[in-house]
């Protein structure tokens, strides 16, 4: 139960909002790769709130680890793309909270439409 708590409450930012936060006037901010990254923010954002996680609370205990899973999962879901919106929409230095390893989140598995 502790884990699924610590889950929660680290979540990371959507990278909808993120991308939302980043100055529409930089250069890279009406590129095609920039438009291609934040459609793909946003379309994760779309499956992760139709498909929320919490239908494992059924399983009971082991329902609650798997919830955690899920959980942490998107959190670095979370973190990866808006990683690659800021590196496709922003002139300026990835900022701290979005650097460090990515390798385990996924980053092979991040589809464009």
């Amino acid at each position: 139960m502790s884990a699924l708590a610590a889950t929660l409450a680290g979540c990371a930012t959507s990278p909808v909002d993120y991308g939302a936060s980043l100055s529409p006037q930089d250069q890279k901010w009406a590129s095609p790769a920039c438009q291609q990254a934040r459609a793909a923010a946003s379309d994760y954002e779309l499956r992760e709130k139709q498909h929320p996680g919490w239908e494992f609370a059924a399983l009971g205990p082991y329902g609650l680890g798997l919830i955690a899973a899920v959980k942490e999962h998107e959190q670095k879901q979370r973190k990866l793309f808006a990683r690659n919106v800021h590196l496709q929409c922003s002139s300026r230095p990835l900022p701290k909270e979005l650097q460090g390893d990515t390798s385990s989140a996924g980053a092979s598995q991040m589809k464009y439409p």
